[in-house]
Parts: structure tokens; sequence; C-alpha cells
């Protein structure tokens, strides 16, 4: 449904260009919820921004790349057509609710705002069709909320709205960026089942962009890891959490208290993201990896799977030559 090919991202300024997502590729079947984690500062706003084309221009630009959304490429659709296509056939849940949503307007006009432009409804009817969808996402009262600023709203229910905003002309792709950001674990709960149900109701694909591992073991069937711009691991949720083939994904996964592992100390990632200015030579993990060999330091590794006696094996990627070179290494269990 969403095949996205060597997808670059840069934001040029005055004197620099910095690149922020360089060379991400993945694809997105219908019903299928993958997510994409990482740090702050590994290009998860950049990419899901660039797929709908809403980089802050004119710094923020896609210099390469194809984002197919069934076969239609949005890279080079012109701006009439993207209009038509943002909202009806791929939408977005934008991570701050209270900076996306219009200060000044009720949140009913808001939400029947892209039914009207889409469906070409009448205001009446449009405003009906917002009541109803408010109502769909759990929100109390949705009549009388419709009447309602954001600000008149909590944090959840403005989570609520933007739901309903996204998923208000049924789209076949959600691009779902931090949704239950800041949230309290019982709205975060309700959310994470709301966009459940709503995406078993219309089939539609989810990326779902997160920092929080718990979230992905919990409605995601793929995971891809992203650091410094590159996806350096794709595979299962099962798989890449049980056996991470790359020490970035096993340092996240080290840092957060595990069911699995009671009483397994938390082991923080030493340093921090590199800034894409001054990105390292070679893999951009190498400064912060116990692990790092010399032709770390100089050569990127490829996304390739694991080899299992030279040969490679399952649909699991992992952009590592350390694993690449021993597939048996358990990476959970290699502390620095």
């Amino acid at each position: 449904m969403l095949e996205v090919q060597d997808l670059r991202v840069a934001f040029h300024g005055r004197r620099e260009v910095v690149r922020a997502v360089d060379g991400v590729s993945f694809a997105l079947d219908a019903g299928e919820t993958v997510a994409l984690v990482g740090e702050s500062g590994c290009g998860k706003s950049a990419t899901a921004l660039a797929l709908l084309r809403l980089l802050p221009a004119p710094t923020g630009r896609i210099e390469s790349g194809r984002v197919a959304l069934d076969g239609e490429d949005l890279v080079t659709a012109a701006d009439a057509r993207l209009r038509a296509l943002r909202g009806s056939a791929i939408s977005m849940v934008f991570q701050e609710p209270m900076t996306s949503l219009n200060p000044v307007l009720p949140i009913g006009d808001q939400v029947a705002e892209a039914i009207a432009l889409h469906q070409g409804l009448d205001d009446d009817a449009a405003f009906a069709a917002a009541v109803a969808m408010l109502a769909r996402v759990g929100i109390p009262s949705p009549a009388a909320r419709a009447e309602a600023y954001p600000h008149q709203l909590s944090g959840g229910m403005r989570q609520r709205v933007m739901i309903a905003m996204a998923l208000a002309c049924r789209p076949r792709v959600l691009v779902a960026d931090e949704p239950t950001t800041a949230l309290d674990v019982t709205v975060q709960a309700q959310i994470l089942a709301l966009l459940a149900d709503l995406q078993r109701e219309l089939g539609m694909a989810v990326l779902l962009i997160t920092h929080d591992l718990g979230v992905v073991a919990q409605i995601a069937r793929r995971v891809l890891v992203m650091y410094a711009g590159r996806v350096v691991e794709e595979g299962g949720v099962e798989d890449v959490f049980a056996r991470p083939r790359h020490p970035y994904t096993a340092g996240l996964l080290r840092s957060v208290p595990r069911s699995d592992r009671p009483g397994a100390p938390l082991a923080p990632i030493e340093g921090a993201v590199p800034d894409p200015r001054e990105r390292p030579p070679g893999c951009a993990f190498h400064p912060r990896c116990a692990l790092a060999e010399p032709r770390c330091r100089l050569e990127v590794p490829a996304l390739a799977p694991p080899a299992v006696d030279g040969v490679a094996s399952g649909a699991q990627r992992a952009a590592c030559f350390v694993t690449e070179a021993r597939p048996e290494l358990d990476l959970l269990g290699a502390h620095s």
C-alpha cells in the first residue's frame, strides 16, 4: 500500500546543508502496523513529514527517493493532486496537538473542514459528520465539544480530536507521530485501543513513530530502528526484541525495564545521537558502540539479513559488520 525507496531529506540553511534522512526504505501493507523507533534526533519525524511532503519550506527538501501510495509517487505529484490525497488517502496524527490545532477555531469546524473538502458536503452536513466522528473516537457529549476550543480540552481529548481529523475521510494509510506522548498511562492505553479498533474497522495501514518500546510491543507487527538518519535494523517485533542484531537496538532494549528479564540491570547507552552536521565516518553508531571494530570507523554497513552458516536467512535485517560476522552473538547479554 505504501512503499518508500531510498528517501533522502535535507534542510538547507544559509551556510550549510543538514541531511536528516539518509536513504530510508520500507514498505507498509494494508492492515499492518509498522513502528519506527529511535532516540530524538534520529530523523523519525522528518521521515514522517516527508511522506506527506509537509517539510517546512523552503529549507526542508526531499533530495531524492520515491514514496509510492498504491503505486502513485507522492514525491513527484502535482500540488493539486497532493492536496486531494492528503487527508483522504493518507493522513497524519501530529506530535503536538496543542500546536497543531488552530487555537481560534472550534474543534468541530476544524474536523469538518477536511470532510467538506474531500467529500464535497455542505457546511451543515460536514459539521454533522464531524460530530459523528468525534463520537466515534470516544469524546463525550460530542455536539457540545464540537463548539469548544482546543484550550478547553484536556490533552487526551485534544489527541482524540487529532485522530478524528486524520480519520474523518477514512484514509488508507495513517502516519501517527508520537500519538501518546505526554499522556498518562490510562489515556495512552485508551488512545492505542482506539487506533487498533479504527484500524480493524477501516483496514488501514499504520506507521507508528514512537520512542516507547512498550507501545511498539503492544500494537506493532514490524519495527524499523532508526539511527542518525538511517534504518539500522528491521524485522518482526518479537524477533527484534528477543534477539536484536544491531548494538543500537540492543542498547535501547537494555535501557528500559523488560518483563521477560526481571531484575536485569538497566544499562543506558553512553553518549548521544551525533549532530547531523558532524556525523562520524563509517557506522554512525561506532563512537557509542562497545563492539566497534576498525572497519566500523571507516565503512558504512548495508542493511542486510544476518548470516547463518554464511547464508542470509529470515526477514530480520541489520546494518552491522559485527553481527554479520558473528551471528551467534547475544547482544542483550553483551554489556560494555
